[in-house]
């Protein structure tokens, strides 16, 4: 049986939200987002952004049509669903059509969590989370008149909670299909402590069959990190990712459980990606459909 429940157990402020992302062999991409907040006067509101190449849409529902299970893993908000198995859209407003059913294979999951020993520290601003590293997608969208086949496609899953996100982060992603498949987040982002601050790093590759783990908790050193990319060390290991280009769509972003900032994502930038162990090029690749997000707040 699943069991739902509206987020009642939480005091503001608060959010959490899921980040689905899908892509096709033929470049079409598609996110979207359904999340809850409670602000600090404990008002609770539920939200799905979805995010396009081209555009963004915001959709703000009361509380009372968001339901969360966590296991087995389902979010229902409105009349649509996200889970394990899929989702099924049924939305319908002002400028908007989305319908359709994806299904999902198998989950690509990580080993252990990808917070490491910072999950523990109760007073983290914001918690991330990978739910998926890829999977095999089945089924169809329409998006206003558009179908969006999405069979024989790729998805990730990932999920944030917290009060509010950090004031200065670099978020990147991609998963690509084929010969020699592959899957990686990377995440920088300032961390703020009862004094001061310090800057956190994680990232998870998973390539060749195996997963590489490069985080602050293993000594991961940040060499340079801005809105054009970053570079990250740990060991012999060394990730870059060097924006090429974006397309950026306005984003809403929680502050104090209030989904008030302004950032922006770009769903399908050009990113390459270059991994290596030491003078050895594990692989590069250019990907036009990587997502990739640089926010520093006013």
């Amino acid at each position: 049986m699943t069991r739902f429940f509206h987020g009642t157990n939480r005091t503001g402020p608060y959010f959490e939200g899921w980040y689905f992302k899908h892509q096709n062999p033929r470049g079409q991409t598609l996110a979207l987002i359904p999340a809850f907040h409670i602000d600090r006067e404990g008002r609770r509101t539920a939200s799905l952004q979805i995010i396009s190449k081209d555009r963004a849409w915001w959709l703000e529902y009361p509380a009372s049509q968001l339901q969360v299970s966590r296991q087995p893993f389902l979010v229902q908000i409105g009349q649509s669903s996200f889970g394990e198995e899929g989702i099924d859209l049924h939305i319908q407003q002002d400028g908007l059509s989305l319908q359709g059913t994806l299904h999902y294979g198998s989950f690509t999951s990580l080993q252990s969590d990808i917070m490491g020993p910072f999950r523990f520290f109760a007073g983290m601003q914001c918690s991330h989370g990978v739910i998926s590293m890829g999977h095999p997608l089945e089924g169809t969208l329409e998006l206003n008149g558009e179908r969006l086949d999405f069979s024989s496609g790729i998805g990730y899953i990932e999920t944030d909670r917290g009060h509010s996100f950090p004031s200065k982060y670099l978020w990147t992603q991609c998963l690509w299909d084929g010969p020699e498949p592959g899957s990686l987040m990377l995440a920088i982002a300032t961390i703020p402590l009862p004094v001061g601050s310090f800057t956190g790093c994680i990232c998870s590759v998973f390539y060749g069959g195996r997963e590489y783990r490069l985080a602050t908790y293993r000594g991961v050193r940040i060499e340079t990190w801005s809105s054009s990319g970053a570079v990250i060390r740990q060991g012999r290991y060394r990730l870059e990712a060097e924006l090429l280009s974006e397309r950026r769509q306005p984003l809403r972003a929680p502050v104090e459980g209030r989904m008030e900032r302004t950032i922006h994502e770009s769903l399908c930038a050009e990113v390459r990606y270059r991994f290596w162990h030491g003078d050895s090029l594990l692989f590069q690749r250019t990907d036009p459909n990587a997502s990739f997000e640089y926010s520093l707040a006013d």
